[in-house]
């Protein structure tokens, strides 16, 4: 599937996803009723031998490899490499050192990327304090995992009208088919691209957290998520207030809140059924800064779905969107959804 299928695609899905949601929940309300009928019948037989049921006999499915610890770090790294070399070149025109881009898998090159000619000081400070976490995010990662970190993967951040910001942003609406979406152009279109990256770096840390068997690992990836979360807030607070500051300024077609409204539907449209990812639309008298369920709690996502929304694809594939080529390590599927 092209870039372009890819944009019509989630253009597609993201208008219908309200109607999804109905319909998969009556669909999941007749399957359970369905699988509760099949399983009883399993248990009593299927083959009707006069008054005898003769059993089923099913074969054991050979379990799937274990995912170790090491595996989820090694997935954080693969994102920890994109978030990073965006923030570098946005913050300071230059990507990563060398030295921390080799490991294990196929080293990939970056394509895109510059420095932003900021007009907030705010904003430039917030994108160079960001950029230092995200690199020391790569180090961190890399010497915790030790010799078994993965390398950087290929990764497009450029701004050409068939790369993966103008996909997402195409997929969003916030630019017409076709047309280019620059990161790189502007404070506000920096905080856009940042949001799309930041609000799946908190879901995908919170989705791995469980995974993690070894004390020590799930202390630094909670750390991490931490941070992230800070730096989701900090854009996400950020959008707001200049979208409320300039109700009429502009991200290509959207104004700054409908632009998060847009890119979050178009997210939602790429991982699933439900509808969980959240804009900086103010809900009543209250500002949206923390997108959590009715408890105040943030969502998760799977590895799976993260993939889905790096790769800008509903299915399950290895590679796309951001990862041209796809990521190193063990997890490197999405999800088909």
């Amino acid at each position: 599937m092209n870039q372009h299928d890819m944009v019509l695609e989630v253009l597609e899905a993201r208008e219908k996803r309200q109607a999804d949601r109905r319909r998969f929940i009556k669909v999941a309300s007749a399957a359970s009723a369905a699988v509760a009928g099949a399983t009883l019948l399993s248990a009593c037989g299927s083959k009707n031998d006069g008054d005898v049921f003769s059993p089923i006999v099913t074969p054991t499915p050979t379990p799937p490899a274990a995912i170790t610890d090491q595996d989820v770090l090694n997935f954080a790294l693969n994102l920890e490499y994109l978030e990073a070399q965006f923030y570098s070149y946005a913050a300071f025109g230059t990507g990563l050192p060398a030295n921390i881009l080799t490991g294990t898998g196929t080293q990939g090159a970056v394509t895109g990327g510059r420095q932003v000619a900021f007009t907030d000081p705010l904003v430039a400070q917030y994108a160079r304090e960001i950029a230092a976490d995200e690199v020391a995010h790569v180090r961190f990662l890399r010497t915790a995992i030790g010799a078994t970190a993965v390398a950087q993967p290929a990764i497009d951040i450029g701004s050409s009208a068939t790369g993966a910001f103008s996909a997402a942003a195409q997929a969003a609406g916030v630019i017409p088919a076709g047309a280019a979406f620059d990161p790189y152009a502007s404070d506000e279109a920096f905080l856009l691209g940042a949001f799309i990256f930041e609000d799946v770096g908190v879901t995908a840390y919170k989705g791995a957290s469980p995974l993690i068997t070894n004390k020590t690992f799930l202390e630094a990836a909670a750390g991490i998520l931490a941070a992230e979360a800070y730096h989701a807030g900090l854009v996400r607070t950020v959008l707001y207030r200049k979208g409320i500051n300039a109700p009429t300024a502009m991200i290509g077609t959207k104004t700054i809140i409908e632009a998060t409204e847009s890119v979050s539907g178009a997210r939602d449209s790429l991982d699933g059924a439900s509808d969980l990812d959240q804009g900086v639309r103010p809900i009543g008298t209250a500002s949206n800064i923390v997108p959590t369920d009715g408890s105040g709690v943030a969502y998760s996502r799977t590895a799976g779905q993260v993939l889905n929304i790096a790769f800008l694809n509903r299915m399950a594939t290895d590679r796309g969107g951001f990862f041209p080529a796809g990521v190193n390590g063990s997890i490197r599927l999405s999800t088909a959804s």
